[in-house]
């Protein structure tokens, strides 16, 4: 089990990578999250980090870990990433505590109603951040790396989240229904089972 952990800090520390390459005329432009800016996918992965971080602490069900608060639209760059790197420093902190793997998680934005179980918790954050990663790098138009270990886990999970109607829910769901992998690759095949075409490029809406 203390295998997910370190994945997990390997997959936000590929992010921040990633996140570290944005520049002030990179802000505006769309991802392959539909509708989203770049700004809005910064501020949406800096929030997921601290409320992930809160819930490891056992504190997930105060909402306020999840808004966005002071991250405003107004900021530079250097502030955008600033934040960035100290979210993702706490919740791969909050992850490496000692007896984090038996405790649960409230994790409102799955269920208000039950306590996520630790593996399964961090298994999701870490899949939403191999992906995420890839979202900041195509839109940045770099390649993007992803240790095979990682991968390997994310797909697991990838191939387990449910293609329900869920996923039809506009606005608000987390994941597009699934397409067809154009590869075999495991990267392209974690994209797809997630709803997210391997094609997209910088510049399409």
């Amino acid at each position: 089990m203390d295998a997910i952990i370190d994945r997990h800090a390997r997959a936000v520390q590929g992010s921040v990578r990633v996140v570290a390459e944005v520049r002030e005329p990179d802000l505006p432009k769309p991802t392959p999250c539909a509708g989203w800016t770049l700004t809005d996918l910064l501020i949406h992965m800096t929030v997921q980090h601290r409320g992930f971080a809160a819930a490891a602490a056992g504190d997930g069900a105060d909402l306020s870990h999840w808004q966005a608060g002071q991250l405003d639209r107004s900021r530079l760059v250097s502030e955008y990433l600033s934040e960035y790197q100290s979210a993702a420093a706490a919740v791969i902190s909050a992850f490496a505590a000692e007896d984090v793997l038996v405790r649960k998680f409230c994790l409102p934005e799955i269920s208000t109603q039950l306590p996520i179980p630790a593996e399964q918790a961090i298994g999701f954050h870490l899949v939403d951040y191999v992906v995420h990663g890839w979202d900041v790098a195509r839109t940045l138009g770099l390649g993007y790396d992803v240790d095979p270990d990682v991968l390997d886990t994310a797909l697991l999970i990838a191939q387990a989240v449910p293609d329900d109607d869920e996923r039809r829910r506009v606005p608000g769901a987390p994941f597009a229904p699934r397409i067809d992998s154009p590869t075999g690759k495991p990267l392209d095949r974690v994209l797809t089972l997630l709803g997210r075409d391997p094609a997209w490029r910088p510049g399409e809406l």
